[in-house]
C-alpha cells in the first residue's frame, strides 16, 4: 500500500498534471468569459436582425397529445448559432493575443537590434555579451 501511494504521489506532483489543473481551471473560467460575450452582446444583435425570432420554439409535433414526441430542430439552429458565435470569439481572443505576443516579440528584437555589440577592450573585435575571454587576442576580460 505504501509503494502505491508513493507511485500516485509521483503521479499526481509531475509537472504534467499540475499544468493540465491550471489549464482545466483557467480553461472554465474562459469559458465563463466567453458564454457572456455570446450570451450577452452577440445573441441581442442576433436578436435584432432576425427581428427577435426564438429559434429554440421552432418545432414539429410527431403526434397528437400532450406527451406526443416533438421533432426540435429550432433547438438544433440555436445550438449551431451558438457554436459558431463562440467559434468566433474564441479565434478572435486568440488572434488579439497572437497580435499582441507578436508586437512583444517585434520590440523585444527592435531592443537587441539597438543595443550595440560588445568590443574587446583590448583589440576592439566585436565579442558575445557572456564572453570571460576574447576569442581574437585570448585577452581576459573583466565581468560586466
Amino acid at each position: 500500500m505504501r509503494k502505491f501511494l508513493q507511485e500516485f504521489k509521483a503521479f499526481a506532483m509531475r509537472g504534467n498534471v499540475i499544468d493540465m489543473a491550471v489549464g482545466v481551471i483557467i480553461g472554465s473560467a474562459f469559458t465563463a468569459i466567453v458564454n457572456s460575450l455570446v450570451g450577452d452582446l452577440f445573441m441581442p444583435v442576433l436578436s435584432l436582425l432576425t427581428r427577435g425570432m426564438d429559434f429554440s420554439a421552432l418545432a414539429i409535433p410527431l403526434g397528437s397529445g400532450e406527451d406526443a414526441a416533438v421533432f426540435a430542430y429550432g433547438n438544433f439552429i440555436a445550438a449551431v448559432i451558438n457554436f459558431l458565435l463562440i467559434a468566433l470569439s474564441v479565434f478572435l481572443f486568440v488572434k488579439l493575443l497572437n497580435a499582441a505576443k507578436e508586437r512583444g516579440r517585434k520590440a523585444e528584437a527592435a531592443a537587441e537590434a539597438a543595443a550595440p555589440p560588445r568590443l574587446c577592450p583590448y583589440c576592439r573585435s566585436e565579442i558575445a555579451e557572456d564572453a570571460t575571454r576574447c576569442p581574437h587576442c585570448t585577452s581576459i576580460l573583466e565581468e560586466k
